[in-house]
This record gives C-alpha cells, sequence and structure tokens, in this order.
C-alpha cells in the first residue's frame, strides 16, 4: 500500500488510472469517450510498471466506455465493403450504395440551402445516420471538436451544473446530480427527464448535444425544463452554472460503532481515499460498515474492482465481461479482504449506475450483502472507443457485463432486498429513512455477531 501511495502521489493524477485489483492476465485499460487520443497515445508510451505488472492502458465504466489498445491508425489504409451494390461488379447485393449517392446529389442540386452545404458535415451526418441505424443509445459518433468536453470531464474540473446525464426511454434522464454542485443544490434528482434547455426543446436522445446546451460559461443560468417521476406536468428550474469539481469520498461514524462510507465517484482518487479510509475505519475498531452507493455514476472498472479487494477473499469473481464471439473476461478480486467478514449494508437508488452497480451486485452474490433503497438505473454494457483517421470517434457497444450469479444489469438494474422511498416530505424535513434503515440493520448484525 505504501508503494502504491507513493506512486499516486508521483504519477499526475489526470491521467494515471490505477486498478490494483484487475486480474494481470487481462489487465486491460479502457477510457471514456471524447479523450484526446494524441495524449493518450504519449502517455502511453510511457507505460508503468507497478509490482512486475506493465500499465498501459486504463478502465472505465461510467458511462461504461471501454477502449482497449485502439486508438485507430494515422496511416489511411483500405477498406473493402461487401455486399453492398455500385461498389463491386458481378456478385449478389443485399444494398444499394448508389441510392446514397443520388440522395447526396439531389441535396446538392436541389435543396434551397443546397449550395452552402459543406461536404465534411454531409459525411459526418452519413456516419451519425449509420450509427443511429443500429439503434442503440450507448453507441454514439463524436467529431472531432467533441473530444474537448471528455478532457475537461476526466480532468475533474469544468463549468456546468454537475449532473450525469443518460438516455432512457428516448428521453435524456438525470443518471445523478453530483453532491454539492448546482444540480443537487438545485433539486434536480436522478430520474428527473430534461425536455427543454432555455426553452428549446431536445429534439432526440443525444447527450452530447444535451451537454452542449447545458454548458456554458460560468456564472451564467441555464433554465432546464424538468418533468419528474410521478408529475403530470413539467417544470423549471433555473440554474447557474459553475466551476464543477467531481467529489470523490467521505466518511463519518454513526452510533459509536459503525462506519458510514459515501463513495461519490469511482475516480482514479478513489483507491488511495478509500485506502486511508480503511485504515482509519480499522484503527477505530468499527463494528459494522453502511457503503452508501447512491447517486453514484460510476467511474473505472479498475476502480470497482480494486475496492472489491477489500470485501472478497482473493480470488472471488466481481465481474464478467461477455463478448459478442462468445469470449468471455473475468475480473477477479486480488486484495487484502480486510472487511470481509465485517457487517455491511448498501445504500443504492436510481442514481447508483456503472461501476456502483457491478461493487453492490458483486457484494450481494458473493457475500449475501442486502441492498437498501431503490432500483438502480441498469447501465451495464461496454463501449469500445474508436478514432477515424480526422480525429472523430465512434463510442460502440461491443460487450456487456455479467454478475457472478449471471445476473445482467443492463436495463434491469438491481433491485435492492429492502426497498426505501425518499418522499419529498423526507427531503423537507431533511430526512433520510433509507440511511436510518441500514443503519438498523448493521446493528443487528452487529448484536447477532456478539452474541
Amino acid at each position: 500500500m505504501k508503494h502504491f501511495k507513493n506512486l499516486l502521489e508521483k504519477i499526475n493524477p489526470l491521467t494515471q488510472r490505477l486498478g490494483a485489483g484487475v486480474n494481470p492476465a487481462h489487465h486491460i485499460k479502457r477510457l471514456r469517450a471524447g479523450m484526446n487520443w494524441g495524449s493518450v497515445r504519449n502517455f502511453l508510451n510511457k507505460a508503468m510498471v507497478v509490482s512486475g505488472i506493465v500499465l498501459a492502458t486504463l478502465v472505465l465504466v461510467g458511462a461504461g466506455f471501454y477502449s482497449g489498445n485502439k486508438y485507430g491508425s494515422n496511416t489511411p489504409k483500405n477498406i473493402v465493403i461487401s455486399g453492398v451494390s455500385n461498389m463491386e461488379a458481378g456478385v449478389k447485393k443485399d444494398a444499394d450504395f448508389n441510392i446514397f449517392w443520388q440522395a447526396w446529389d439531389m441535396l446538392k442540386s436541389n435543396h434551397i440551402k443546397g449550395a452552402d452545404l459543406k461536404d465534411q458535415d454531409m459525411i459526418y451526418g452519413a456516419v451519425e445516420g449509420l450509427i443511429n441505424s443500429v439503434d442503440d443509445p450507448h453507441t454514439v459518433f463524436f467529431k472531432p471538436d467533441d473530444s474537448q468536453k471528455f478532457v475537461e470531464d476526466i480532468q475533474g474540473e469544468f463549468g456546468g451544473i454537475g449532473a450525469e446525464l443518460g438516455i432512457k426511454d428516448d428521453f435524456i434522464v438525470v443518471i445523478a446530480p453530483l453532491e454539492d454542485t448546482p444540480a443537487s443544490r438545485g433539486g434536480i434528482k436522478a430520474g428527473d427527464k430534461i425536455l427543454e434547455v432555455d426553452g428549446k426543446p431536445l429534439l432526440k436522445a443525444d447527450v452530447n448535444a444535451a451537454v452542449k446546451k447545458i454548458r456554458g460559461e460560468i456564472g451564467t443560468t441555464v433554465v432546464l425544463t424538468i418533468l419528474s417521476n410521478g408529475d403530470k406536468a413539467p417544470h423549471d428550474i433555473s440554474l447557474v452554472r459553475g466551476t464543477i469539481s467531481i467529489p470523490t469520498l467521505k466518511w463519518e461514524i454513526k452510533n459509536d460503532n459503525i462506519a458510514y462510507v459515501q463513495l461519490f465517484s469511482f475516480n482514479e482518487k478513489a483507491p488511495y481515499l478509500f485506502y486511508k479510509t480503511a485504515l482509519a475505519i480499522m484503527l477505530g475498531d468499527m463494528k459494522g460498515m453502511v457503503l452508501d452507493l447512491r447517486n453514484n455514476p460510476g467511474g473505472y472498472l479498475e476502480v470497482a474492482v480494486n475496492l472489491g479487494g477489500w470485501f472478497f477473499e482473493k480470488g472471488a469473481l466481481i465481474v464478467s465481461e461477455k463478448f459478442r464471439s462468445g469470449e468471455e473476461i473475468k475480473y477477479t478480486s486480488n486484495g487484502t479482504g480486510a472487511f470481509k467478514d465485517m457487517p455491511i449494508v448498501v445504500l443504492v437508488n436510481k442514481g447508483s449506475a456503472s461501476a456502483s452497480e457491478i461493487l453492490a451486485g458483486a457484494l450481494r452474490d458473493n457475500r449475501n450483502i442486502k441492498l437498501i433503497g431503490e432500483t438502480t438505473y441498469g447501465k451495464g454494457t461496454v463501449q469500445d472507443m474508436e478514432a477515424l483517421k480526422d480525429g472523430s470517434q465512434i463510442k460502440m457497444t461491443i460487450a456487456k457485463w455479467v454478475m457472478p450469479s449471471g445476473y445482467i444489469i443492463e436495463q434491469n438494474g438491481l433491485k435492492p432486498d429492502i426497498e426505501v422511498k425518499i418522499t419529498e416530505k423526507d427531503i423537507e424535513a431533511k430526512k433520510d429513512p433509507q440511511l436510518e434503515r441500514a443503519l438498523e440493520e448493521v446493528q443487528k448484525m452487529i448484536s447477532e455477531n456478539a452474541k
């Protein structure tokens, strides 16, 4: 752990993504959408060696992205497309590519704005059409200038409202408002649908486009038209954009002997911060723990696996990654197991997604640990980030996460063992019935162990 701490202190925290718990045989890294791949390649050329393991790439689930070691090529290459007519002769075709050029010519020749159409914009539009034909909200095309948004996100500070967004039922929805941000302070809740931004409708479920509209100069106001769960009519919420610092973890002692740990993100800071917290918990002789993953939208897979090492025996299966080919990669615990016998419950809600669901699901599958709260978001697929030759990128779904029990998270989420909802009255009265129930359950287990 000392070596791990020293490494974290020496390496640039904005680029280093450490996952100590990943099975070395499958230590693959993955990155979020929109990364500046030139910078990434420069970083990867300086591969880190830790305890004999070469760390050459990294993993992120938060939004569940997988980018492996495929960064595209700087050298153009010929691509052969088969089964499309007007490109090969003498072979039966399933599709006629000529209609693409017909449509192109019609638009350029006859559309009222045809003379102003830029060829490159039309190409990008065509690629977006290809992506949309897959009918997968997690498969997305990014133009070259969209990468900066992710660079800002990954560095941990940016201007905005502080909410993780996703797509559900063809709506832009809030996965989770981040702790102590304009979104959380302004009353934005997990599951809220965003219908309009500054009076302009979000005409299609495009997270990237929504984020562009919501972001703006720090200190300016953005008005979101929100439809909350259970409401019959939408309402407006005005938020002042601010600098968003993504929080990671905080903890406190409850009932004299229970550690209450709130994990807000599975980011690069989490392993070391949890390590420091774990030492304090052990030195404080805590008898139980409530792990709060509510409104945690996820982060790096490696971090989820790393933290799982504190709760499981070495070698315990945490999650598997299943590909179209049938290939499966298993991620197992490789930690100390310091809390493997401690009474624990986990708090979850609609804002718990991706890495949060992986850790919570593994705790339940491997140790029968109770989940308390509400059904989680249900994000359980893996996206591969591929760079095209002009710097644009395609993020596409290539695999799904499978829990140790065989359960599929995607679109299903994790149903709590004990469902407890928080009402508007609870919020107004600053009550947290979910936490209260969790503390009761942990106290019961501590009492039973003392007999």
